[in-house]
């Protein structure tokens, strides 16, 4: 058989996945970007969005290491459909409010929740099936094309988003976001998603719980051993702490220093998307560099300079202001897209789930503190500091980043570790007949 053929015939489950996160991600951000504006029309208050960010990325933080086992042995289509299902119903509560004209800031503080909850699970879960249903050599280039699927969804929704405020009540953007979700839970039946192999004797040995504890100190062992790895996430860590009250403020920025509307929201989202379209363009036609860990840094150090070049745009110059988004973008994709498909070709297939979340929650764990500090200051400091002060520390951490030997070894390394070997538990004691 043609080798094309094969390539094609073995890529069509996962395509026919990710057409249907297409549309999820579609309905996510127009909700997203509804009940932010939403919020900071209400209130222009920077605590009020950061509170908004803070139940956004709490469960990820301290639900993120737990999820991982759970990921690992779940099923994983189930996973992601049930995560799509509670994550509609959630919405479609929220929309109810909005129709009855008693949704307060609190009632969407609770769906952001419910809505990160769902994330936490879903997100692992397609990212750690990703790695099994596509060939290793086309990782950097699914990467590539996801880097572009976010790009276009920021150029789309964002303008969308703004239109749809004024032909729509927000209870009618909210519906939307429920007939997507509804599309990509059919993608996701319509398809096989595979499983990692697990030791046989596991489920004889072991009760659910103890194993589950087993697969959680299993996926500690493995990240703590691997030490490129740790950096990697100590510099996620400290990124996530500066950029996060900077990403989270953008609306307040177009507000009071740009005095804009939804439409000059819209057109710096945008701006960030086609960013990240060409970025994606670019890593998907390149590939990158031979050690794909330094096509991320490269992209880390201009994530920075676009981050501090938003933060000196003066406010008569806003058509700049667009075109440092798109810097921010583009850089966003470089970093991103080689850097995953790092992850899904050199991590284990079975410690894939509980090194994606452990990943995720040592590099959002900072982001609440961040928020916290950030969001009393800036009301009363401007919220252009933040943006200075993350561009900053994001081109240091950036440059700093080639100079670690191990980071720098991060794919040779990965061979070198193997999924650690879980000890069988004793055998629970039964009554005797």
């Amino acid at each position: 058989m043609d080798e094309s053929l094969t390539r094609a015939r073995s890529m069509r489950p996962f395509l026919t996945l990710w057409v249907g996160q297409v549309f999820s991600l579609l309905g996510s951000q127009l909700v997203q970007f509804a009940l932010i504006w939403w919020l900071t029309q209400q209130t222009g208050s920077a605590t009020v969005l950061a509170i908004a960010s803070i139940v956004g990325i709490a469960p990820q933080v301290v639900l993120g290491p737990f999820v991982g086992p759970l990921v690992d042995r779940w099923n994983r289509r189930w996973t992601m459909i049930i995560a799509d299902g509670a994550v509609a119903l959630a919405t479609a509560a929220l929309a109810v409010l909005f129709w009855l004209g008693l949704a307060e800031t609190w009632h969407v503080y609770v769906i952001l929740f419910v809505r990160a909850v769902g994330g936490t699970f879903h997100g692992p879960a397609m990212t750690a099936s990703t790695g099994l249903m596509v060939p290793e050599a086309y990782l950097t280039r699914v990467q590539g094309l996801n880097q572009m699927l976010n790009g276009g969804m920021s150029v789309i929704s964002a303008p969308l988003g703004a239109l749809l405020l004024q032909l729509l009540p927000l209870q009618g953007v909210l519906m939307i976001d429920i007939v997507t979700a509804v599309i990509a839970i059919t993608t996701v039946l319509l398809v096989h998603v595979p499983q990692p192999r697990h030791a046989a004797d596991e489920a004889t040995h072991n009760s659910a719980a103890r194993q589950y504890w087993a697969d959680l100190r299993a996926g500690l062992r493995y990240v703590l051993g691997w030490r490129g790895l740790l950096i990697l996430m100590v510099m996620a860590t400290f990124i996530n702490l500066v950029l996060a009250p900077s990403t989270s403020f953008l609306p307040l920025l177009v507000q009071g220093h740009f005095q804009g509307t939804a439409w000059h929201l819209g057109a710096l989202e945008a701006g960030l998307g086609v960013g990240v379209i060409a970025g994606g363009l670019l890593l998907g036609a390149w590939g990158g560099f031979k050690r794909r860990i330094f096509t991320s840094l490269v992209g880390l150090v201009g994530l920075g300079l676009g981050v501090l070049m938003i933060g000196l745009v003066p406010a008569s110059l806003f058509p700049l202001a667009v075109v440092a988004m798109g810097l921010m973008g583009m850089m966003s994709a470089i970093t991103n897209g080689p850097l995953m498909a790092v992850m899904q070709a050199t991590v284990d297939p079975s410690m894939q789930g509980r090194v994606f979340t452990l990943l995720s929650s040592a590099a959002t764990a900072m982001m609440p503190l961040g928020l916290a500090l950030a969001g009393p200051l800036a009301d009363v400091i401007g919220v252009r500091t933040w943006f200075l002060i993350g561009g900053l520390v994001t081109l240091a951490i950036g440059v700093s980043g080639f100079f670690f030997r191990s980071l720098a070894a991060l794919e040779q390394e990965g061979g070198q570790h193997p999924a650690a070997p879980v000890p069988p538990a004793l055998p629970m004691a039964t009554p005797a007949d």
